[in-house]
């Protein structure tokens, strides 16, 4: 008896630390409020993002223009409304009460699409759809660009710790298979720190577009995609996000702890940080892909 109700005690201390610590030991105290937060504005129907969240009350969605980037975004398939959040290993993720939403995005079991990668894939598959696969690169860490043109061309990186260097040491190769490896070498050595770094700054909240990032650059750093936009008269708005994680896992539509009346919509107005369900962005900068 005295076992089980020890156990029961360390069982109990486990899931108070996990939901009320966030990486790098911030506490985060609405991962709690997720298990309540109400859900009026999802419909359980929708299949995309945009049909999976309903308007505020007074809001008018903002329509982005056929073709672009952030329509691309708004339209994004979603699983089922019960989809579970999976970790890169095939397992579910422990905390399965955050999100309203899991976007079609495959997760590669070498567990290296982690948060700043997810987005990055979601940004590269957008330009390699819409025959833009000369525009797909980015930068590593150290600043330097590596372009997927190049690597299909068979250029690779020779790194030394933050000397890069560029060579032809592989037959062309243009598929979409090693467009994926092209992506695994992007993961390995780009993220937040990177992204923030080479991405233009979006100068004012009534400039964000769908598809921009909500972003905390570091070791480990963190950072979110804003998946719609909603404004009413008075020009105000509200944000939908969506986020990978580390460990590499499903990307999904994260819900509103801290102002659960408008779940999962954000009001941005005014702040300089920002409590989510298991991450707390002690302060944030929003920027926008080229």
């Amino acid at each position: 008896m005295k076992k089980g109700i020890l156990f029961i005690i360390i069982a109990g201390l486990g899931i108070f630390a996990f939901l009320n610590f966030s990486r790098e030991g911030k506490v985060v105290k609405g991962a709690v409020t997720a298990y309540v937060a109400p859900t009026s504005l999802v419909n359980k129907e929708g299949m995309t993002i945009k049909t999976r969240v309903k308007i505020p009350e007074g809001y008018t969605r903002v329509i982005p223009e056929e073709g672009t980037f952030s329509n691309y975004i708004q339209n994004y398939q979603l699983k089922e409304v019960d989809a579970e959040v999976i970790n890169y290993d095939g397992n579910p993720y422990i905390f399965q009460h955050g999100h309203v939403g899991v976007l079609e995005v495959p997760v590669p079991s070498n567990g290296l699409q982690q948060c700043a990668d997810a987005l990055i894939r979601l940004r590269s598959e957008y330009l390699w759809e819409t025959n833009r696969q000369n525009e797909i690169g980015f930068k590593f860490t150290s600043g330097h660009y590596c372009s997927w043109t190049k690597y299909a061309e068979g250029y690779r990186p020779k790194i030394n710790g933050n000397k890069v260097t560029f060579s032809k040491t592989a037959t062309a190769n243009h598929s979409k298979e090693n467009f994926y490896k092209y992506l695994n070498l992007i993961y390995t050595y780009a993220g937040t720190y990177s992204l923030s770094q080479e991405l233009k700054k979006v100068s004012s909240l009534s400039k964000v577009m769908i598809g921009d990032l909500l972003i905390y650059p570091g070791f480990p750093g963190h950072v979110m995609m804003v998946g719609d936009i909603a404004e009413n008269n008075q020009g105000e708005r509200r944000y939908v996000f969506f986020q990978g994680n580390t460990p590499a896992q499903s990307v999904h539509i994260i819900k509103n702890v801290s102002e659960t009346s408008m779940n999962p919509w954000y009001d941005l107005k005014g702040k300089t940080s920002l409590e989510t369900p298991i991450y707390t962005f002690s302060s944030f900068e929003m920027v926008r892909f080229k």
